[in-house]
């Protein structure tokens, strides 16, 4: 393992192209050594002796692909993660969307929570929509994310003592059962989200999404890449709806239609058109 001590210039290029070309992810000087890190992992568990063997293989296997950039993601996420953006959408999204969709007899709402990770964040947008919405209104929820250990660990729904922070008493009591280990979030939540795989570097294939969020996973990407990840969430979107990124995000200096929206509660982006 001695080549790994440290990446040589060529071999960082090449990863570096690679995971940019396959995810949109850019890796910048400053953390070569979080990439060289992740990749020591994956030498270890697949018992292989040089980088170079390996960029063989994840270049000619596309699961074996997949499982390395599920490597080198960052899955840092929790339970109403921004309190402030679940306020905004309870207290005035959804009473725009209802007065958006009143005379349509459309009485249901799309939401795309992309870069889902262990599924903390569709979970709280969905008790924070069950709360919301008055029947006869419903909601459906496509959760996405490049990692499909993620994706996993969000379809199974279950998290650990050290996970509930931030999970407010009522939500915790209401919509979780208490067993063994943890907390499992319950059967009827649970049914309204889809979890699924998806590269935000292509087109998810959704259409008429009314409400995107996508927090703290742009900043991962460059200029280049975060205006095609934008273009495409406009794409997947409603004629009117509306987007969230991460606090230490932005959309200004982009070419982009979406409206700043600033409220009581929080700033987002929205699609008029």
């Amino acid at each position: 393992m001695s080549d790994l001590l440290f990446l040589n210039d060529t071999d960082f290029e090449q990863y570096r192209a690679l995971i940019y070309n396959e995810s949109g992810i850019h890796f910048t000087e400053t953390n070569r050594s979080i990439l060289e890190s992740r990749l020591r992992e994956q030498l270890r568990d697949k018992h292989l002796e040089s980088v170079k063997i390996y960029y063989n293989l994840i270049t000619h296997d596309k699961e074996t692909l997949k499982d390395f950039l599920d490597s080198v993601t960052t899955n840092l996420t929790r339970f109403f993660r921004n309190q402030a953006h679940f306020d905004a959408l309870e207290k005035y999204i959804v009473p725009e969307l209802m007065k958006i969709k009143k005379d349509t007899g459309n009485d249901s709402i799309k939401i795309w929570s992309a870069g889902c990770s262990t599924g903390e964040e569709p979970y709280s947008i969905a008790m924070v929509l069950t709360e919301a919405l008055p029947f006869p209104w419903k909601f459906d929820i496509v959760a996405s994310d490049l990692s499909l250990k993620c994706l996993m660990t969000g379809e199974r729904g279950f998290y650990s003592e050290n996970h509930i922070e931030g999970i407010p008493d009522y939500y915790l009591k209401k919509y979780f059962d208490r067993v063994s280990g943890g907390y499992q979030v319950q059967t009827d939540i649970r049914s309204k989200i889809r979890f699924d795989y998806h590269n935000l570097n292509n087109d998810s294939g959704l259409r008429n999404i009314d409400i995107v969020f996508c927090r703290n996973v742009i900043i991962y990407f460059d200029d280049a890449a975060q205006v095609a990840v934008i273009r495409r969430f406009w794409d997947a979107m409603a004629s009117k709806s509306f987007l969230f990124i991460g606090h230490s995000e932005s959309l200004f200096g982009m070419k982009t239609p979406f409206e700043f929206v600033k409220t009581q509660w929080a700033t987002f982006y929205r699609k008029s058109m």
